[in-house]
């Protein structure tokens, strides 16, 4: 599998924010978001084998393991392989996904936190995706803008979404003004900051 790290850090969003877990990012992405914080994600990484995976998260000491990129999906034949030898472990698993591949046969070893790319992004993910996450499963909104609100509000009030959903403002962006749209339009949302970036993680 390729990859471009594995390191344990905090959670720094969705519905685990702050609880310490092992991060690791597959290489590999298929989209090119205009604000992308994990740019060396389109590098070709390092090839490792799922033995060397598993000793390498063995080492840390967080039972909670995050699967992200990039987009790992894309190498989805290998995570079947991987996640149920990390479940069977001991280990919860969660992957984060761009919301473009479909994660079904992955769910039963792990939840899912898939983001829909809002307008700022530059991209689009299909949201025909949003009928497949379960009530433990999260769905994230990047938000920028007023227009990245509107949008995200539109996609929530069109679509019933079991999981827990989570508006994000892009770091360094209007913090007040987005929470104050969720406010007003009583979106049905969790308002949440981007932790890592504060702890200086990508």
């Amino acid at each position: 599998m390729k990859v471009i790290e594995i390191f344990s850090s905090i959670s720094g969003e969705g519905s685990k924010q702050g609880i310490p877990a092992t991060f690791i990012r597959f290489a590999g992405c298929n989209l090119h978001c205009a604000w992308c914080d994990t740019p060396e994600s389109h590098d070709d990484g390092a090839e490792m084998s799922i033995e060397e995976i598993v000793s390498a998260v063995s080492l840390g000491m967080p039972r909670y393991v995050i699967i992200t990129g990039g987009e790992p999906l894309l190498q989805e034949e290998n995570l079947k392989k991987l996640l149920p030898i990390l479940r069977d472990a001991g280990y919860l698993i969660e992957i984060e996904t761009n919301g473009t591949l479909p994660f079904t046969d992955l769910q039963e070893y792990a939840t899912v936190s898939m983001d829909i790319k809002c307008p700022s992004s530059g991209e689009v993910s299909d949201a025909t995706l949003l009928a497949d996450i379960r009530p433990e499963d999260s769905v994230k909104f990047v938000v920028m803008d007023r227009t990245d609100c509107l949008y995200a509000q539109g996609v929530i009030e069109s679509h019933d979404i079991a999981g827990t959903v989570f508006i994000s403002p892009v770091w360094g962006g209007n913090y007040r003004k987005i929470a104050d749209f969720i406010l007003e339009e009583g979106i049905e949302a969790r308002f949440q900051l981007q932790l890592h970036k504060s702890l200086g993680v990508k």
